[in-house]
């Protein structure tokens, strides 16, 4: 918990995320020299947003999937997308409740510089507070 009251807003993504994908998908937020070994990722970073100061935290989240192939980011996108507007929506975990939900950037095709493998990304406004 951030010292303001309000959530880890990616740490609680990436379990979330996690408990959802299928096995074998790796959920992170930094990536490493490894990612050719580790595929398919799917990487959460808070990238901005605000908070009111006390409890709710309206973060601006990057998920950016990596894939051996461009079909298979652009799926795994797609089914990280649809979690997020259909099942995060309202949801919790121990530590945190999950609001808002909404789409900034939808799922597109980002490059990347190395040809070995694909990345999709998609930024959503994630509205959140300390369980209660």
């Amino acid at each position: 918990m951030a010292a303001d009251g309000s959530v880890d807003v990616e740490l609680e993504l990436i379990g979330w995320t996690q408990d959802r994908v299928a096995p074998g998908v790796v959920v992170r937020d930094e990536l490493d020299n490894n990612l050719l070994e580790e595929l398919p990722t799917v990487q959460i970073e808070v990238v901005g947003g605000d908070d009111d100061g006390f409890r709710l935290d309206r973060a601006l989240v990057e998920v950016n999937v990596y894939a051996s192939t461009r079909a298979e980011a652009i799926a795994l996108a797609a089914e990280v997308h649809g979690l997020y507007l259909t099942e995060l929506r309202g949801s919790k975990t121990t530590t945190a409740v999950f609001g808002s939900v909404s789409t900034i950037s939808r799922p597109t095709v980002r490059p990347y510089e190395n040809t070995g493998l694909r990345r999709v990304g998609a930024t959503y406004a994630i509205h959140s507070h300390p369980v209660s």
